[in-house]
C-alpha cells in the first residue's frame, strides 16, 4: 500500500518584497516548553521537515518560514519558531510583520497590540491600518565596534557587531555602491566579510556565530539610508531587515547619532523602508520597526513520500 502523502497548510505573505511563508497547520508537534525548546526541537528533529516547505520545489533559498505554535502565556496570540533554506532563526523582523498579517488574514487577530512569543524572547506587534505593522522587538545593543578587516584586493572594511535578534556586522565604512544593479558583487563582498570574521573568531557575545552581515550607503525615497543584508542561508534580503534595523538603530543611538523616540528611515536595497524608533532600557535599546505586509496565498503543499524530491533540494 501506497504511504499516505501529509499535507501542509501554509500561508505565504511577504514584508516589504521579503517573502514570509508560516505553517497554520499539519506541521510537527514542537510539544509544549518555551519557544527556545521548541527552537531547539524543531532543529534536532525535524530538518526534512524544514527543508521540505522552504527548499525548491516548493521554495527558494529567499524564502523565510515560520510555524504557529500554541503559546505558553494566555495573553499571547501565537507562539513562532522561524527557519530558512540552512537551518532555524533566532528571530526574524520581517517574518513576525509577515506573522501579523497572516493572523489578521486568518481572523485571529484584529487592530490593535498583541503578544507574540519567540525563541529570543517576547514582542509586541502593533496592528495598523492598510497592512502596516509595528513590531516592538527585543531588547538591542551594540557589542564591539571599530573592528577593522582585510579583504585583500578588496581592501579594508569597518565595521560594528550588533544584536537586534540576530548577530550582524554592520559595515558602513566600505567602497562599494549599495545599489540594486550591484547585487552580484555586494553578496561577494559579504560573503567575504563573513569568511573573514570566521577565520579570525570574531564572533557575537558568548561565542555566537555572527550569521548577517549588512552593509549601508546613501538612500533614495527620503530615507535616511539604504542597507544590504546577507542573510545565514547566501540570500540577500528584500526587505530593509528588522532585526538588521533594530542592530543598526542601537549603534546609532550608542554613538549619540540620533536619540530615544527620534524616527530612522532604513531603505532596502530594492526600494521598501521600514521606519525604527527605539526607547533606552538600560544599556540597550528597545526599537520599534514598522513596515507593511501583503498575503500573497494560501496553499496546501504536498509531502508525496515517492517524491525523491519530497524533502526539498537543499
Amino acid at each position: 500500500m501506497k504511504p499516505e502523502s501529509q499535507r501542509v497548510q501554509v500561508v505565504d505573505s511577504h514584508t516589504g518584497g521579503e517573502p514570509t511563508r508560516i505553517v497554520v497547520s499539519g506541521g510537527p508537534d514542537l510539544g509544549s516548553g518555551d519557544m527556545a525548546n521548541r527552537r531547539q526541537l524543531f532543529n534536532d528533529q525535524f530538518n526534512d521537515f524544514r527543508s521540505a516547505v522552504i527548499n525548491e520545489p516548493r521554495g527558494s533559498d529567499v524564502w523565510v518560514g515560520g510555524i504557529l505554535c500554541k503559546p505558553i502565556r494566555p495573553e499571547s496570540v501565537a507562539g513562532i519558531v522561524f527557519f530558512n533554506n540552512v537551518g532555524v532563526l533566532n528571530m526574524c523582523g520581517h517574518g513576525t510583520i509577515g506573522l501579523a498579517v497572516t493572523l489578521a488574514h486568518l481572523g485571529r487577530i484584529g487592530p490593535g497590540s498583541h503578544l507574540i512569543e519567540t525563541p529570543v524572547g517576547e514582542v509586541r506587534v502593533a496592528l495598523h491600518e492598510d497592512h502596516r505593522v509595528t513590531v516592538t522587538n527585543v531588547p538591542s545593543y551594540r557589542f564591539r565596534s571599530g573592528i577593522e578587516l582585510d579583504l585583500d584586493e578588496d581592501g579594508t572594511v569597518a565595521g560594528d557587531i550588533a544584536w537586534g535578534g540576530n548577530w550582524f556586522f554592520l559595515v558602513g565604512d566600505h567602497n562599494e555602491d549599495v545599489r540594486f544593479e550591484n547585487i552580484d558583487r555586494l553578496t561577494r563582498i559579504a560573503q567575504k566579510i563573513r569568511g573573514a570574521l570566521e577565520q579570525r573568531g570574531i564572533t557575537g557575545e558568548a561565542g555566537q556565530q555572527i550569521d548577517h552581515v549588512e552593509l549601508f550607503g546613501p538612500a533614495s525615497h527620503g530615507a535616511d539610508s539604504r542597507n544590504f543584508v546577507l542573510c545565514p542561508g547566501g540570500a540577500y534580503d528584500r526587505s530593509p531587515c528588522g532585526t538588521g534595523t533594530s542592530a543598526k538603530l542601537a549603534c546609532l543611538m550608542a554613538e549619540g547619532k540620533i536619540k530615544a523616540g527620534e524616527t530612522w528611515h532604513q531603505e532596502s536595497i530594492v526600494g521598501s523602508v521600514f521606519e525604527a524608533q527605539g526607547q533606552w532600557q538600560g544599556d540597550t535599546v528597545i526599537p520599534k520597526i514598522t513596515g507593511s505586509a501583503y498575503v500573497n496565498a494560501e496553499s496546501t503543499l504536498i509531502l508525496d513520500p515517492s517524491d525523491p524530491f519530497c524533502m526539498g533540494i537543499g
